[in-house]
């Protein structure tokens, strides 16, 4: 009797201690740290020059206006840039579908951005796996930067310098260069354009 005594109230004072432990004092801790870096707890928010909260700067976004800088196609979402469907194509790069889809991508953004298809990185014409990358390399960017200084009304050195400003450590040591974040940078032109939202 004791011994089951004994057991009782060192498993009811175990789930006590371990209730106060792990569902108390353990997420105020965690809520206490999120608090410190909340920029990346919040989700990475970035905000325009008014601090209304325009994006993340994890997600990237479809571009509809001229002027700036566009991200990898996408394959999230009917529409792409869907941040609740995450996904890529699933098509082998093997697949005549794919592989038609890329030739007519390759093309597109050659004729867009005035160079030859063979200057089109592979980045450009490729989705991410997730479909959400905010990164471009900066082999894409480099060809992006005449078209959007022409479109967006800054001088050719001013967006130069935006490119390198976003520019992000590069792990992969790609031949393309280190990768630049275009929602970052898409925000930088819009600031120095003094304009409205970048869409």
């Amino acid at each position: 009797m004791k011994t089951s005594t004994r057991l009782l109230s060192t498993t009811v004072r175990a789930f006590l201690l371990l209730t106060v432990l792990l569902g108390v004092i353990y997420p105020l801790v965690i809520f206490g740290v999120g608090r410190v870096v909340s920029d990346k707890t919040d989700g990475s928010f970035v905000t325009d020059s008014s601090g209304k909260v325009v994006g993340s700067s994890l997600i990237a976004q479809a571009v509809t206006e001229p002027g700036y800088f566009m991200p990898r196609p996408s394959a999230a979402g009917d529409d792409g840039y869907d941040a609740m469907s995450s996904s890529a194509s699933n098509l082998s790069p093997y697949d005549p579908e794919y592989q038609a889809m890329v030739k007519e991508r390759r093309a597109e953004i050659a004729q867009r951005e005035n160079v030859k298809e063979d200057q089109v990185p592979e980045d450009a014409v490729t989705a991410s796996g997730s479909g959400l990358d905010p990164q471009i390399s900066r082999a894409y960017a480099d060809i992006q930067v005449n078209r959007v200084a022409r479109e967006s009304g800054l001088d050719r050195g001013t967006v130069e310098k935006l490119v390198k400003d976003n520019e992000q450590t590069s792990f992969n040591g790609s031949d393309r260069g280190t990768p630049v974040n275009v929602v970052t940078l898409n925000l930088d032109i819009r600031n120095a354009r003094g304009a409205g939202a970048a869409k």
